[in-house]
């Protein structure tokens, strides 16, 4: 246990790591009577809580880039899977997304994850993702209340929002100008998605702490892990903070594992120069159908294309996903005209290529029978104008 902390300390810059386990239940086994897609699908919308509206897919086997259902069909993965401090003021970007309990829901500009949760928790500004001007405006205002400002490298939820050249580097100045914690949520984007290790490390900035998780467990264990130098993690005194699962041997061994293939796969390296290839495909995707076609962004494998909402009515992301699904290929849709494409680092060529064609296919055939046959979206556009900040981000 102490060697694999100090092997995780070694290789993120660390000396001080806090650990995070989840336990997880195992899957139908196949050839089950009960494991068809539909019965499951069926099962979980009795049973479970509605808190999402997935991409209608149950997974059966997985090797490399390909996922199976239980029917045997075959899909590749552009999915790859998918904080909270309460004392003075946390400062926070719109468009955030840091996870679902109340305190990280609080900072939220999305309609979808604070309504029915109210009254949300107080002590939370606001500031735009990439306004460093605004941000130190904030910090002059109410620097000596402000324990700390929790951003994303490249926002994920939000549509993979890249942020301006310079901004990162801004943010460490001005928290070490205002004393104030620059902590760095790179669930996310960290881990090699973005093609670096951490996604600040494509402007070298170094953040007092970093949050990291699910890419940590390299697909075989839920785990998560909290870094900071010893000033900081040992201002945490015993009886003060506890975790049921924390310094789980097993989730320490594994994410070690973890590491160790990223690096010496150089899957980082890997992930930059595959997303630059997968984003020359859509770049030429989007100049066949520019109308359809607003933008993509991204850094390593990290990718989102957004949809022209004008041009694309009556039909939203979701029914794209769709459409992507039944032509073997799993994204996720965000903000009704955002596609991500987060696809696992060890992605082929060839499935790049793969799953670029079927985006194109769908823009091509799908599309245009959709608009005709799905009736017009009626839906008042108030409901993107954000409850707590009045803004409509979307």
């Amino acid at each position: 246990m102490a060697s694999s902390r100090r092997a995780l300390q070694s290789v993120l810059g660390f000396n001080r790591v806090i650990w995070t386990g989840r336990r997880s239940f195992g899957a139908v086994p196949q050839g089950s009577a009960y494991s068809s897609s539909q019965t499951l699908i069926n099962s979980e919308y009795e049973h479970s809580a509605h808190n999402y509206h997935p991409i209608p897919i149950v997974f059966s086997q997985a090797k490399g880039s390909c996922i199976w259902d239980p029917e045997g069909n075959r899909y590749l993965d552009f999915l790859a899977a998918y904080s909270a401090v309460n004392q003075a003021i946390i400062v926070s970007c719109c468009g955030c997304f840091h996870g679902r309990t109340l305190a990280v829901i609080s900072m939220s500009c999305d309609n979808e994850a604070t309504r029915g949760f109210w009254p949300l928790v107080p002590g939370h500004l606001k500031v735009d993702f990439g306004d460093a001007v605004g941000l130190e405006k904030i910090f002059k205002e109410n620097g000596d209340r402000i324990a700390g400002f929790l951003f994303e490298p490249i926002q994920g939820e939000a549509g993979v929002i890249i942020p301006p050249d310079g901004y990162l580097k801004s943010v460490r100045d001005l928290c070490t100008k205002y004393n104030i914690l620059m902590i760095d949520d790179e669930i996310q984007s960290g881990l090699a998605r973005s093609g670096r290790m951490l996604a600040c490390d494509w402007e070298e900035v170094r953040p007092d702490v970093v949050i990291l998780g699910k890419a940590l467990g390299g697909g075989v264990i839920p785990v998560s892990a909290v870094l900071a130098d010893k000033d900081i993690m040992l201002c945490i005194r015993p009886g003060e903070h506890g975790s049921t699962f924390g310094g789980n041997p097993l989730a320490s061994a594994v994410s070690i594992a973890s590491l160790d293939v990223i690096r010496d796969e150089r899957l980082a390296e890997r992930s930059a120069q595959m997303g630059e290839e997968l984003r020359n495909q859509l770049n030429k995707i989007q100049q066949k159908y520019p109308n359809y076609i607003k933008e993509v962004r991204g850094r390593g494998l990290f990718n989102a294309v957004e949809l022209n909402s004008k041009n694309l009515s009556p039909v939203s992301a979701y029914d794209i996903c769709l459409k992507l699904k039944e032509r073997g290929v799993l994204a996720k849709p965000t903000h009704d005209t955002i596609i991500r494409l987060t696809p696992p680092l060890s992605i082929s060529l060839e499935e790049l290529e793969e799953g670029s064609k079927a985006i194109s296919d769908v823009l091509e055939h799908d599309l245009p029978k959709m608009q005709k046959e799905k009736p017009e979206n009626i839906s008042s556009t108030a409901s993107n104008i954000c409850d707590r900040c009045g803004r409509n981000l979307y």
